[in-house]
């Protein structure tokens, strides 16, 4: 497909995203930052897709691939084209971005979840190459690489969480791990009702309950980043992840589409102020 027909499928924009990922860096990295989403987002665009076959998608994501790595200078891909010469310019490893196409390469095939560490392992490469990205380009310490892939496995289940209807009904895709359905007696279908099954309420507080033990897991993270605006963010991250998981909790997922306030978004930006100044500040999950 040419270039301007990829365009024309794409549906989602940063404005659609819960959380700031790159609002508040330094100037200077903005555009990198914006590059990679670009990017990401064209391909994500690809594996959501209703038009394409498992193939097709499969064929574009590795166009994708090979533009970035500039193995095909004519493949029409802009986006990738453009974050790969960035990569070279800046050495960035080349995992931050293939990781990601990985991901989608995984959403294209919707093959379900056995077990709750497929979950976290489509994490690693659909969420955890962004924290590791924002870090690389702050230069900061490998040190902060594990909790930061702690807080993005979280990001990005409370997402799989919020959408799992319009997943389910829109992509016939589900992230919800057969381990899990099967212990709380949840069927597939389930999330396509109106509302909650007793099952389906109880499987989601599971999986609430591991978000936050992981989010214990990334706490330390502000206190390991130098650079002051990429600490702001982390704890306005940090806010959000902890307002839209009270709000998972306590609202039916499959009645209305839970979203963050004014108020929450408000609360979160006084969060990284307060985190921009005082790093060693300990956060609460709940």
């Amino acid at each position: 497909m040419a270039e301007s027909s990829i365009k024309q499928e794409q549906s989602k924009n940063a404005g659609n995203e819960n959380f700031p990922v790159g609002r508040v860096v330094r100037k200077e990295l903005r555009p990198l930052v914006a590059a990679y989403y670009a990017a990401a987002r064209a391909a994500d665009d690809i594996a959501d897709s209703p038009f394409l076959s498992p193939q097709e998608k499969n064929d574009r994501l590795e166009l994708a691939r090979q533009t970035f790595l500039k193995q095909d200078n004519e493949a029409g891909f802009s986006e990738a084209a453009v974050l790969g010469r960035l990569f070279r310019q800046e050495r960035l490893d080349a995992s931050l971005y293939l990781d990601l196409l990985e991901a989608f390469r995984r959403d294209a095939l919707n093959a379900p979840l056995q077990i709750w560490a497929q979950l976290t392992d489509y994490c690693t490469y659909s969420a955890v190459p962004v924290g590791r990205f924002m870090l690389a380009i702050h230069d900061e310490s490998p040190s902060t690489y594990l909790p930061a892939a702690a807080l993005c496995t979280v990001l990005q289940i409370v997402n799989h969480l919020q959408d799992m209807k319009s997943d389910a009904v829109n992509l016939r895709r589900s992230y919800l791990p057969d381990d899990l359905l099967e212990k709380y007696g949840v069927y597939r279908r389930d999330v396509c009702l109106d509302k909650e099954t007793p099952g389906l309420t109880a499987l989601k507080l599971d999986i609430c309950g591991r978000c936050r033990g992981l989010l214990k897991d990334a706490l330390v993270l502000p206190a390991l980043i130098k650079d002051r605006r990429l600490r702001a963010e982390t704890g306005i991250i940090f806010s959000l992840t902890n307002s839209m998981l009270k709000k998972i909790e306590e609202s039916d997922v499959l009645r209305r589409h839970v979203k963050l306030s004014r108020r929450d978004w408000l609360r979160a930006f006084g969060h990284g102020l307060r985190t921009m100044w005082l790093p060693r500040r300990k956060f609460r999950t709940k």
